[in-house]
């Protein structure tokens, strides 16, 4: 079962590294890697070129952003599972995409995921949260719940059916589509109870005020779009958040 690993990357020269060779740590013997870069300027494609061996593809020209990225790196996939490695994550140790492709190889299941846990830019071996994301039920959606999107793989014939990110979405493409997926698309997912993923804290969605207040629009919207839930759904899904800080 061949899994498709794609990384968006512009100017994380400091992190790329890392996060490939964690990917190319893994035991799973059949493991494509895809990365799309935005025409960094920083040396970052000096550091893919170091990788380029090793990957399956390379793209590097201007984009809309992360999305547009990962879409162009969707478009490219040829594995029967596609999920998605940020430049400034790394899986938590070397045997995720075997648990996953464990986790698949049921035909009944369409996607699965697992836990994450947030560590600090300049250190990683100091956790600041962690997210532990139980099993999936429908219904949990209304309550603010969803699946870290770091460590959710789907089969790529998911996306092929139900669609990519959509570019309307500028910070929360991750959450409509997941949304798209697991309300309207009725897909079957499981849980694998394991820490997949370390994600550096800092993204885009919680860099500044302004981009949380953006987010928090995108998320209203996506979930009024999908018929999930409104105001009281998305107080819940970060007040959820609050117990990941004193979690271990």
């Amino acid at each position: 079962m061949k899994i498709s690993v794609i990384t968006a990357v512009y100017n994380s020269r400091a992190t790329l590294a890392d996060a490939l060779d964690s990917a190319l740590a893994q035991d799973h013997p059949d493991t494509e890697l895809i990365v799309i870069d935005g025409a960094s300027t920083d040396g970052t494609r000096a550091v893919i070129q170091h990788y380029a061996g090793s990957l399956a593809r390379v793209v590097s020209e201007p984009d809309r952003g992360i999305y547009d990225a990962l879409n162009k790196g969707l478009r490219l996939a040829t594995g029967e599972i596609v999920g998605f490695l940020h430049s400034d994550d790394r899986y938590a140790d070397n045997q995720v995409l075997s648990r996953i492709a464990a986790t698949l190889a049921d035909p009944g299941i369409d996607a699965c995921y697992g836990d994450l846990r947030y560590v600090r830019q300049e250190d990683t071996g100091r956790v600041v949260r962690h997210w532990r994301s139980g099993g999936y039920q429908r219904r949990r959606l209304a309550w603010g719940w969803m699946p870290p999107h770091p460590t959710f793989y789907a089969r790529r014939a998911i996306y092929q059916r139900l669609g990519s990110f959509n570019l309307d979405y500028q910070i929360a493409a991750d959450y409509e589509c997941l949304l798209r997926f697991l309300s309207a698309g009725h897909i079957t997912c499981a849980y694998i109870p394991a820490v997949l993923v370390h994600m550096r804290v800092g993204g885009a969605s919680n860099r500044s005020l302004s981009n949380l207040l953006q987010k928090s629009r995108e998320d209203y919207r996506a979930l009024r779009h999908h018929h999930v839930g409104g105001l009281g759904t998305l107080l819940m899904k970060n007040l959820q958040k609050l117990p990941q800080f004193f979690r271990k």
